[in-house]
């Protein structure tokens, strides 16, 4: 076909970022290394299945458009539907749906979904991004520990060879078993914050705020926790580890811990200094949710908008009819894919992310 616009000069590429993203056709035709970025990106994705499908997992699909934005704390967008003159909004997560399926009876379900979250754009943030999810009934959060270590090396194995490698000049190392930390050692054993002052939950609450930190409605020291930890530990989580003993006050839809109902039987996996999944036994008791998602619609009438404007009673009535006992996890599909193709930007890994308008 004939070009009427002259392609990029062929010894040095296209080095331009910001042309780079804007006109990823371009990007692609100049830069053969791009175009692996993405073959890459497929590939782990198949991989995925494979992996899952081998499991016993079966893949699904979930509304993308829902009355009551739920499975996430962030703010949606929201669109309306002329027919039925109703607002819907955008999904922040597919969890509430696939919950439903556990009831229904289906055991292992699995999503590949796109999320929209209507939140700023940075090196790890798109709006519209990609994420697996998945929920396996008879399940605790510590199963699905040895499940996503077995899958993060199977996937390294398939698309590198190794299970060590670089990311951005730092060695990473998948090399089974992978660390776990608890949630408060790790504040003071890797952030330097003394334990008498992690134990105080006064004191806490006031460190966190002379630091910056903005508490919601109705949020104190589990919120302080952890937004301390995103402060000082979560960059220097350079090997693969597993933080355990997240406080019950930020994890709406987790199931307590049976010795300490402060904390709920959840873990986040930090790789490279950023959190690459989140996991927990999950939350079947309709009368605890109730208690949780009245807790939400009360944050969410006193001015945050990231929390659920109405409760979920279909979500309720579902538990209603009995949720066996299970655990779930969401993984950043564009992260991982960041992470084993070496790439500094979600951009890098998305063929046409959100940008500004060209003025």
């Amino acid at each position: 076909t004939k070009a009427v616009r002259l392609l990029p000069e062929k010894w040095h590429g296209l080095k331009d970022v910001e042309i780079r993203y804007r006109q990823r056709y371009v990007d692609l035709i100049a830069n053969p290394e791009v175009r692996e970025v993405f073959r890459q990106r497929t590939a782990l994705i198949r991989h995925i299945r494979e992996h899952l499908d081998a499991n016993g997992f079966m893949e699904v699909e979930t509304p993308m458009m829902q009355p009551i934005p739920g499975g996430a704390t962030a703010k949606p967008f929201i669109t309306h539907h002329q027919a039925l003159d109703m607002q819907l909004y955008l999904r922040v997560a597919p969890e509430l749906y696939l919950k439903r399926l556990l009831v229904g009876g289906f055991d292992r379900v699995y999503e590949i979904n796109r999320n929209f979250r209507n939140e700023g754009l940075s090196s790890l943030h798109n709006p519209e991004f990609t994420m697996l999810e998945f929920y396996q009934a008879y399940a605790t959060y510590e199963d699905l520990m040895v499940l996503t270590e077995e899958l993060f090396c199977f996937l390294a194995q398939e698309i590198l060879g190794t299970l060590k490698f670089s990311y951005q000049g730092q060695e990473i190392d998948f090399t089974q078993p992978w660390r776990r930390l608890d949630l408060r050692a790790a504040l003071t054993e890797i952030g330097g914050i003394l334990p008498e002052v992690v134990s105080d939950r006064e004191a806490l609450v006031q460190r966190a705020r002379r630091e910056g930190v903005q508490l919601r409605p109705g949020e104190g020291y589990g919120r302080a926790l952890t937004k301390l930890f995103d402060l000082h530990v979560e960059a220097r989580l350079i090997q693969p580890t597993f933080v355990l003993g997240y406080p019950t006050e930020t994890s709406p839809l987790s199931r307590k811990n049976e010795d300490n109902p402060e904390v709920v039987d959840r873990f986040e996996l930090f790789i490279a200094g950023r959190e690459m999944a989140n996991a927990f036994s999950e939350l079947n008791d309709p009368d605890d949710q109730r208690q949780r998602f009245e807790q939400q619609q009360a944050a969410h009438a006193a001015g945050d908008e990231e929390m659920p404007h109405a409760i979920d009673e279909d979500f309720l009535l579902a538990l209603e009819h009995g949720m066996p006992p299970a655990a779930g996890e969401g993984i950043g599909i564009d992260r991982l894919v960041m992470l084993l193709t070496d790439s500094p930007s979600i951009r890098d890994v998305i063929f046409f992310p959100l940008l500004r308008p060209e003025k």
